[in-house]
C-alpha cells in the first residue's frame, strides 16, 4: 500500500491563469495527484492571477490589486496548493507588496504561510513520496528559477520521481540553468532569452532522454516550443502529469 493512502488535507487548488488557460490537463493531473494522496480538493472559480506579470513589469499598485482579491478568495483555506513554483513563490511576496498597510500584511504573511508549490506540499506538508506511478521514461529534470532560488525546492521533486515505477532520472548539468522564459523577459530580450534556452537545450542533444520535466508550466511552454523548432523528440511534462500516471 501507499504511504499517499495513510494522508489526508482539505486544500484549495490554486490553478494559476496558464493552467486555467494552456494547461489544462496539468490542472487536473494536480487533482488526481492530491486526491491520490488522501486530500479533498477544492476550487474556488473566483480565483484569477497572483500579480506576478505586474509586479515583475514594476506595476506594484496593480499588483496589489489582485493580491487582494487573491487573499480575499482563499483566506479561509487551510492549505492553498499550486501546481507552480512561480506563482507559490509570488504569494510569498504579498506581505512586502503590503508593507504600508499592517492589517493586510498580516493577512498576506498568513496566506503565504499557508500556499505551497506541490512537491513541497506533498513530501513536507504530507510526507508522501510514493504516489503509485508508473512511466517508463528517461527523465531529465529541470529546476525551475522560483521554484529552486525562492523557495528552496531541489529534493522533493527527485524523492517523487524517485518511487515512479519505470522512470529512470538522468541528471543534467544544466539542470538548475534558467530556461530563458522570465515571463515578459522572453517578449522584450527574445535574442538572449532564446540563446539561455539553447545553451540548456545543446546538452539534450547529446544526451539520451525521453522526456524533460519541471513543476513549472511556463518553463515547460518556452522549453517545449523550442524541443519543437529545433526537431527534437524530446518531450515534457509537468510533474503531476507524471505523477498521475498509471
Amino acid at each position: 500500500m501507499s504511504e499517499a493512502s495513510t494522508a489526508s488535507r482539505n486544500v484549495a487548488l490554486f490553478a494559476t491563469c496558464l493552467g486555467d488557460q494552456l494547461s489544462p490537463d496539468t490542472v487536473h493531473a494536480t487533482v488526481q495527484v492530491l486526491e491520490h494522496a488522501g486530500c479533498t480538493v477544492t476550487f474556488d472559480p473566483r480565483q484569477t492571477c497572483c500579480g506576478q506579470p505586474a509586479f515583475n513589469s514594476g506595476f506594484w499598485q496593480e499588483a496589489r490589486q489582485v493580491a487582494r482579491h487573491f487573499i480575499n478568495v482563499f483566506e479561509h483555506a487551510s492549505a492553498i496548493v499550486a501546481p507552480s513554483g512561480s506563482c507559490t513563490a509570488m504569494v510569498h511576496r504579498f506581505p512586502d507588496l503590503f508593507r504600508d498597510e499592517p492589517e493586510m500584511r498580516e493577512r498576506a504573511e498568513k496566506m503565504a504561510h499557508r500556499t505551497f508549490e506541490l512537491s513541497s506540499f506533498l513530501v513536507n506538508e504530507l510526507g508522501v513520496t510514493d504516489l503509485g506511478a508508473k512511466l517508463n521514461a528517461r527523465v531529465g529534470w529541470h529546476d525551475a528559477c522560483h521554484g529552486l532560488r525562492d523557495l528552496g525546492i531541489k529534493q522533493e521533486p527527485r524523492q517523487l520521481l524517485a518511487h515512479v515505477d519505470g522512470l529512470e532520472l538522468v541528471e543534467l548539468k544544466t539542470c538548475e540553468s534558467c530556461c530563458g522564459f522570465g515571463g515578459t523577459f522572453s517578449v522584450k530580450s527574445p535574442e538572449i532569452s532564446t540563446a539561455m534556452l539553447d545553451h540548456k537545450l545543446d546538452e539534450l542533444a547529446m544526451t539520451p532522454i525521453d522526456v524533460l520535466a519541471a513543476v513549472d508550466g511556463s518553463c515547460l511552454m518556452q522549453i517545449r516550443g523550442r524541443l519543437e523548432r529545433r526537431g527534437s523528440p524530446v518531450r515534457t511534462m509537468h510533474l503531476a502529469e507524471i505523477l498521475a500516471s498509471r
